[in-house]
């Protein structure tokens, strides 16, 4: 990972290349084929064409201002990257993967493009510049040990995943980089690693760009199919005075709930801490190395837990993760052989949050993020970090019942469903920036990270089997890390399988599969308690 001064040093060193970085415009690689999905003359055309026009925004010296939350992930504590497991069901074919990132990721804007800050200006603000893509830079073929590679493949692709959280990345290129593991293990054939950094996108985003990279497998030509988004807004008219007061009401508790929540936001800023338990890191986590495991859970098992208990998928997920937590917590509390009155009676009080960032935009679709890449032109979609912040609290608890985590996991969701605080910590973070700096609203995350327990977020994958410029995903894994949290829990659906990926603080956590076992049977008992 970047040590503390790394984002800011290279930005600097990046500024005073930045007239050669307007003026550079070398041509990037002839791609001969079609990209995923296309096929004929007019794909080469329309290739020639967009990358013509590239190399022409490179000699104009196209830039775009960063955003406030982007600049927020160049600041020392939230240097953060994004990191993409893809296990693949095939063998890599690098030259079909070279051709297709040409075709694809090559062209988005910022994905080719740099951070560029003028020091000579005062409160100089940083900016995206684009440049020209040299494919070579960014695509890592890493010499594992083959005695380890043999030995136990799944723990050496561990290995070499959870090591890229102390390895800095080089700021005077685009901030990517593909990792190529043609490494066969018990789930997969081969897997690549996207590393990216966080600043060029929120999570809902980059992985809305990588599944526009990827293609059906039942259909090469058509981009892959993802769950609908569920819709909501005022009652009609037809629907009566009942619903319109209803909704009316509804509006007066969501006001209600927006100023509770902002009130407990800013107070977990200030000094509103969450009680101290073995899931809550120390001074320094962020800059630690981390480490990145997973396991396979059964996406219809959760899906039949939410019809049974009339819920959503993540009123389970966040059900599931406080049963597993409680499970972790109370064995690790035994262990120590606590039993004094005291701490029996903290048992009861024990406050345990996670903060969870929530994209307050509309994501844009599959299809419009394929077009921008074909002409490597933002047009009118805007792109980049809008995110807000919420604090979701998490009920530690011993039921005999499993299902009652499930219960007060929907109760804690339809709550924070009813307010704007996702909202409210967006605007009023840019209105900080604007105000007081970007270091004043890093100090207020700062605050609000490390007074909370853990991170947690879920994204929706595909529904279908899909390819990776040609080679069948087999699974998708993702997490990140560089924020000051021992433990981020996150859950990524991708056919009738969840993906579970903690990403946990190496020292703190040396039984991490442990945690991850805990996670599963907790599923395993919900499961079980329904059909009962």
């Amino acid at each position: 990972m970047d040590p503390p001064s790394t984002a800011d040093d290279t930005a600097a060193s990046s500024s005073a290349t930045s007239s050669s970085l307007r003026k550079r415009a070398a041509a990037l690689s002839a791609n001969t084929s079609p990209p995923p999905g296309g096929g004929g003359g007019s794909s080469r055309e329309r290739e020639s064409k967009a990358r013509q026009e590239m190399e022409d925004d490179v000699e104009r010296g196209m830039e775009e201002p960063m955003s406030p939350a982007g600049r927020l992930f160049r600041e020392t504590h939230f240097n953060c990257y994004i990191v993409a497991l893809l296990g693949l069901g095939s063998p890599v074919d690098v030259a079909a993967v070279r051709a297709g990132l040409e075709a694809t990721l090559v062209r988005h804007p910022r994905f080719s493009s740099v951070q560029v800050t003028d020091d000579a200006r005062k409160n100089a603000k940083p900016r995206w510049v684009r440049t020209t893509v040299n494919l070579d830079d960014h695509m890592v073929f890493p010499d594992l040990d083959p005695a380890a590679t043999s030995a136990d493949p799944d723990r050496a692709v561990e290995d070499y995943v959870s090591s890229l959280s102390t390895l800095p990345m080089d700021h005077s290129r685009p901030l990517w980089e593909l990792h190529v593991l043609d490494v066969p293990t018990s789930e997969a054939a081969a897997a690549v690693v996207l590393r990216m950094h966080h600043s060029l996108g929120d999570g809902v985003s980059l992985i809305s760009l990588l599944m526009a990279c990827t293609r059906s497998a039942a259909d090469p030509a058509r981009l892959p199919a993802l769950p609908p988004p569920s819709s909501g807004g005022p009652p009609r008219r037809s629907a009566g005075f009942l619903a319109l007061a209803a909704w009316v009401w509804s509006l007066v508790v969501l006001a209600w709930n927006t100023v509770v929540d902002v009130a407990r936001f800013v107070a977990t800023s200030w000094f509103l801490r969450d009680t101290r338990t073995p899931f809550m890191g120390t001074e320094g986590v962020e800059f630690r190395r981390k480490r990145f495991v997973n396991c396979t859970l059964s996406l219809d098992d959760v899906k039949f837990v939410k019809n049974a208990m009339k819920c959503t998928v993540n009123d389970v997920l966040i059900g599931v993760t406080s049963a597993a937590l409680s499970r972790y917590y109370f064995r690790k509390t035994a262990s120590s052989g606590d039993t004094s009155g005291d701490s029996k009676k903290a048992h009861k009080n024990i406050r345990l949050r996670s903060a969870l960032l929530v994209n307050i935009r509309k994501t844009p679709g599959l299809h419009t993020l394929a077009e921008m890449m074909d002409s490597g032109k933002d047009n009118t979609m805007k792109w980049g970090n809008q995110i807000g912040y919420i604090v979701l609290p998490f009920h530690i608890a011993m039921h005999d019942d499993p299902l009652e985590y499930i219960r007060q996991g929907k109760k804690t969701a339809d709550r924070k469903k009813r307010s704007l605080e996702a909202v409210f910590t967006y605007w009023s973070g840019n209105l900080v920036v604007k105000l007081l700096g970007i270091k004043a609203a890093a100090a207020l995350c700062y605050g609000m990270f490390t007074n909370t327990t853990m991170s947690f977020s879920s994204l929706a994958g595909p529904s279908e089997k899909v390819e990776f410029y040609d080679h069948p995903i087999v699974y998708i894994a993702t997490s990140v890390y560089g924020h000051p949290h021992a433990l981020t829990v996150h859950f990524q659906s991708y056919m009738n399988i969840m993906k579970l990926v903690l990403a946990v603080d190496d020292e703190q956590f040396p039984n991490s599969h442990q945690l991850l076992d805990d996670f599963a049977e907790s599923l395993r008992l919900v499961r079980q308690a329904v059909s009962v």
